[in-house]
């Protein structure tokens, strides 16, 4: 096994501010995991103590001995010795094995990213025993992870709402022509939905427990009824500090997710506005494709198709689309070449 080991390590990581994926090659996307940390503080040292799934059930929950974080916010590292450990943990997870020959890792960075930001990224991947890293542009990675033909001379656009940020890029011969990253995605939604229920129902939830309403029953648009399914939501009354558990619908979350959906069809008017005449054409003619996870939000392409009358359609498996694009730009990657940034 060992000899095998020796061709099969080239990897590539879709490091999201919710989730962290990684793809080996030949071998597809092995491990979706929760981008989470969990230290154990003792006399102000800090030790690893969980990271991803298990990381993630402390959220919220931990005691003073304990702390979890998220290294990721908005898409780029914000806690550089904690993205280091979990990547260098994901990686081991990975391989299953410790005794693995460096492997070449391949990472996706918002496109928004600043060379600050990339720098720490590589950094980061580089010390958690990369032998090499290149960087893709987390669009261009969506966009082939969707199967789009983006190396042909016709314009296509992909939305990719992860965790922090909303890409919207028009691509076209392989490259971005143009790209907008607001810092608006799914994190971004389960605060509305906290910031909502405290104004009008005066409770307070956690943050896992916003992200369960805007799993099982988030919408982007209004109901037909006005009222939609509901769900029991278990919180803090802020009026009597008491816990409580209230209803709430379906209509409640679409008010509630209106301000992050309006920034969210901003930018795809904004970028429909600055895209040269030819490509908006084919774009009319082809469509939009949404990827990232926080396009499974119910009713997100119906609510973005009547605000740009475009045709909108969810990709596949929208949570893996960056990955496997990222993995596709490891196994063509003579072809992708130009797009795949090794030094900064």
């Amino acid at each position: 096994m060992a000899f095998g080991g020796l061709f099969s390590t080239d990897i590539a990581i879709d490091l999201g501010t919710a989730n962290t994926l990684i793809y080996v090659k030949g071998k597809g996307v092995i491990l979706n995991e929760p981008s989470v940390v969990a230290y154990h503080v003792k006399d102000g040292k800090r030790q690893v103590l969980a990271v991803g799934e298990d990381a993630k059930l402390m959220l919220g929950r931990t005691p003073g001995s304990i702390e979890a974080i998220r290294p990721m916010r908005d898409g780029v590292i914000a806690d550089f010795d904690s993205a280091e450990q979990m990547i260098k943990h994901f990686i081991k997870k990975a391989f299953k094995r410790t005794s693995f020959s460096k492997p070449k890792v391949i990472v996706c960075v918002p496109h928004g990213a600043t060379p600050v930001e990339k720098r720490a990224i590589r950094q980061s991947v580089l010390s958690a025993g990369a032998r090499k890293a290149g960087l893709i542009a987390e669009p261009i990675a969506a966009a082939i992870g969707a199967g789009m033909p983006i190396t042909e001379p016709t314009g296509s656009m992909v939305v990719d709402i992860g965790g922090g940020t909303t890409e919207v890029a028009v691509l076209s011969l392989g490259d971005v022509v143009y790209a907008r990253s607001v810092r608006i995605g799914g994190d971004r939604m389960d605060e509305a939905i906290i910031n909502y229920l405290r104004r009008n129902q005066n409770m307070l939830i956690g943050e896992s427990t916003a992200e369960r309403v805007k799993t099982s029953i988030g919408t982007a648009r209004m109901p037909d009824d006005g009222r939609g399914a509901t769900i029991m939501v278990r919180g803090r009354d802020l009026l009597n500090g008491i816990p409580k558990e209230i209803e709430i619908s379906q209509a409640m979350v679409a008010e509630a997710l209106a301000e992050p959906m309006q920034a969210i069809c901003e930018a795809v008017m904004v970028a429909l506005e600055a895209t040269p005449p030819d490509l908006a054409a084919d774009i009319v003619d082809r469509g939009v494709i949404l990827t990232g996870g926080g396009a499974m939000l119910g009713d997100l392409d119906l609510a973005l198709r009547e605000q740009t009358g475009l045709s909108i359609t969810l990709a596949d498996q929208p949570m893996n689309c960056v990955a496997l694009g990222t993995g596709k730009a490891l196994e063509y990657e003579k072809q992708l070449r130009h797009v795949i940034d090794y030094d900064s």
